[in-house]
């Protein structure tokens, strides 16, 4: 199955494919923004979601790059909002739990996937670098909170451990749990068909505007 999602606004373009077919070797190549740091970063969450991740940007005169991270986290997490809305009529669980380590960083991850945005991001009082390769903490801080708005989901992320000084493996650990937790949420259990990951079930509108 393959899901496309493609936000549009006044300032940037963003597409996210989703594919869960065999591995393309190529999809390294297909994750292409203009913060090389990112790309890094979401190619973890594709190799530990065990989905094969295309996305692309285009800026429209605004180099910004929180823009970048905002906008991307919004878009991804909307792919994979609808992804397991699909996966829900086979039994798809909504919710996962990951613990995932680089060297010495360990890192936690809890995603619910129930109509609620909400992210805590926690780094337990361990020092991360204002900036990491090129990319500041507080734009890969954007992304986890696009995420969370796009894919309507609750996600907790916590840094357990980590003593490196350039942050690099601080959010490699972030990012792998994260991709874990996602797969988690993606399984299909056939005792879960039509379920949902919270008991209030699919949530449904209904609105009337009276002149």
């Amino acid at each position: 199955m393959q899901v496309k999602v493609k936000r549009q606004t006044a300032e940037t373009r963003t597409i996210v494919i989703l594919d869960d077919g065999p591995r393309d070797p190529e999809a390294k190549k297909k994750l292409k923004t203009p913060l090389e740091f990112l790309n890094h970063m979401l190619e973890h969450i594709a190799w530990r979601s065990e989905l094969n991740i295309a996305v692309e940007v285009e800026m429209d005169h605004f180099s910004l790059n929180h823009l970048v991270g905002e906008d991307v986290g919004i878009t991804l997490g909307r792919a994979f909002k609808e992804l397991l809305e699909r996966r829900l009529e086979q039994g798809g669980t909504g919710y996962g739990f990951a613990l995932a380590a680089i060297d010495d960083s360990l890192a936690r991850a809890v995603v619910s996937f129930e109509g609620r945005a909400y992210l805590d991001l926690n780094f337990n009082n361990i020092i991360v670098p204002m900036a990491t390769e090129g990319v500041n903490s507080e734009d890969l801080v954007a992304f986890w909170e696009g995420f969370v708005q796009g894919a309507q989901a609750t996600l907790h992320l916590d840094l357990l451990k980590g003593r490196d000084n350039h942050g690099h493996h601080h959010w490699e650990s972030l990012f792998r749990a994260a991709g874990q937790a996602l797969r988690d949420a993606l399984n299909i259990r056939p005792w879960r068909k039509d379920m949902t990951a919270g008991v209030a079930g699919r949530i449904n509108f209904s609105v009337e505007v009276n002149p």
